[in-house]
């Protein structure tokens, strides 16, 4: 692997987040796939699993930072599969809600100790303070690109500084 060395700091940094990001994210579906899930698949079923109230697809492509079409097509895929059902609109809710199955609760159950054991691995040779650290940055650069396509760093509706707890 090529470890470049930039003029502009500002272009070394974000190749080496862009590197970072898809050996992560390639590590991750090595191993998940040893579930039968990707990385896409196993955060849809976490977020129906443990999301606080009624998640839509709009709802997931949100969470999942993706296109509304990107997610109705997993979505479709996984309702296949038998990992997730969607309950059509009923009459005063304008929207599909997606439930996670008996087959989903079982992948991700199967999944997120495989999720957690890779992360606790990559981030192993950090300190707590240096994790802490890489979050704060990370937060400013997604908080910065969110600002510059004009989106929101959290949904309309939901307060500032309101985070979303997910079981780890």
């Amino acid at each position: 692997m090529y470890d470049f060395q930039f003029s502009d700091s500002a272009f070394a940094t974000h190749t080496l987040l862009r590197q970072a990001w898809i050996a992560v994210n390639k590590a991750m579906e090595y191993r998940l796939a040893k579930v039968g899930l990707t990385p896409e698949k196993a955060a849809v079923l976490w977020a129906c699993r443990d999301y606080p109230g009624t998640l839509i697809p709009a709802e997931i492509a949100r969470l999942l930072f993706r296109e509304e079409q990107t997610v109705t097509g997993l979505l479709n895929r996984m309702e296949r599969e038998g990992l997730i059902k969607r309950i059509p609109k009923r009459k005063g809710k304008p929207f599909a809600e997606v439930k996670i199955t008996p087959k989903g609760e079982e992948a991700i159950n199967q999944a997120l100790p495989v999720h957690k054991e890779l992360i606790r691995e990559l981030a192993s040779d950090l300190s707590a303070e240096q994790q802490e650290n890489l979050q704060d940055m990370l937060r400013v650069l997604r908080d910065k690109s969110l600002e510059t396509l004009r989106l929101e760093p959290r949904p309309a509706g939901r307060p500032l500084g309101k985070t979303i707890a997910l079981k780890w």
